[in-house]
């Protein structure tokens, strides 16, 4: 029987992909949407959450800006640092993912390997300024 940490997780993994691989794939094939994180640290989780929240209303002060007829450029402004503020959440779960799922990954194995390079070159390209 394997010892758990205070999340419920493998005692010495802290995010839980390497004991988790193959119920990752089963949850991956039954989630709605798709995959589903299994490694996200409870701080960064709650951290980006609260970012989140707080974008959530920075969009919304955009929305009223809009509505209000206010100058163009100051909208512009607004819009640029909530896509910095969307910028600093990525680079966070990214850190994330490379520390955790990427790592435990490219451990596992050859295949499991080289799929995790295919996805962080995409991820990379994707999301690279």
């Amino acid at each position: 029987m394997t010892k758990r940490g205070s999340a419920g997780r493998a005692a010495g993994s802290s995010c839980g992909c390497a004991a988790r691989a193959p119920a990752r794939r089963a949850a991956e094939s039954a989630a709605p949407g798709g995959r589903r994180a299994i490694g996200v640290e409870p701080a960064i989780k709650a951290r980006s959450l609260n970012r989140l929240r707080r974008i959530e209303g920075q969009v919304r002060g955009l929305q009223r800006m809009v509505e209000d007829d206010r100058y163009c450029a100051d909208v512009l402004t607004q819009i640029s640092s909530v896509q910095e503020a969307l910028r600093a959440v990525a680079r966070e779960l990214m850190r994330n993912h490379l520390k955790h799922c990427a790592s435990s990954a490219i451990r596992a194995g050859a295949s499991e390997a080289e799929a995790m390079y295919d996805e962080l070159v995409e991820l990379f390209h994707r999301h690279g300024r």
